[in-house]
C-alpha cells in the first residue's frame, strides 16, 4: 500500500511539473512559438543555376522529413547534369564561332560563287545582276 501511495504522489508531481512547464508558469511566460525552418540558400532567381548553387543547397528537416541520402543523390545528379549541359553549350558556341569566322573570311575551296553570309539575308532574285 505504501508503494502505491508513493507512485501516485510521484505521478502527481511529474504531471504538475510538466503542466507548469507547458503552460508557462513563472516569470518567463508561455513558451514561444517555434519558427519553422526555411530553406537557407535558395536558388538564385536572377541568373541561371550553376553547379555550385546546387552543391550549396540544403533542405530543412521536418517532422516527417525526407531521406537525406536520396535528396543528396538527386542534387549530385542534377549538379553533374548541369555541368555536362554547360560544357556542351560551350562546345556548340565555340563551333558556331568557328563557323562564323570561317564564313567571314571567305570560302576555303572553289570560286566563291556560293558564299552566303550568315549575318545578312539572302539576296532576292530581282537584286542580282
Amino acid at each position: 500500500m505504501v508503494m502505491f501511495l508513493f507512485l501516485v504522489v510521484a505521478l502527481a508531481v511529474v504531471v504538475a511539473a510538466v503542466t507548469l512547464a507547458v503552460v508557462g508558469g513563472g516569470e518567463n511566460g508561455p513558451l514561444p512559438e517555434a519558427t519553422p525552418e526555411r530553406l537557407r540558400d535558395p536558388l538564385p532567381p536572377d541568373r541561371p543555376v550553376e553547379r555550385a548553387d546546387v552543391e550549396r543547397l540544403r533542405f530543412p528537416l521536418a517532422a516527417r522529413g525526407y531521406r537525406m541520402a536520396d535528396v543528396d543523390d538527386a542534387l549530385s545528379r542534377l549538379g553533374a547534369e548541369l555541368a555536362e549541359r554547360d560544357a556542351r553549350i560551350a562546345d556548340l558556341e565555340s563551333a558556331l564561332a568557328g563557323a562564323r569566322s570561317a564564313a567571314a573570311h571567305g570560302p576555303v575551296h572553289g570560286t566563291g560563287d556560293h558564299h552566303v553570309p550568315l549575318d545578312k539575308p539572302a539576296p532576292r532574285p530581282e537584286d542580282r545582276p
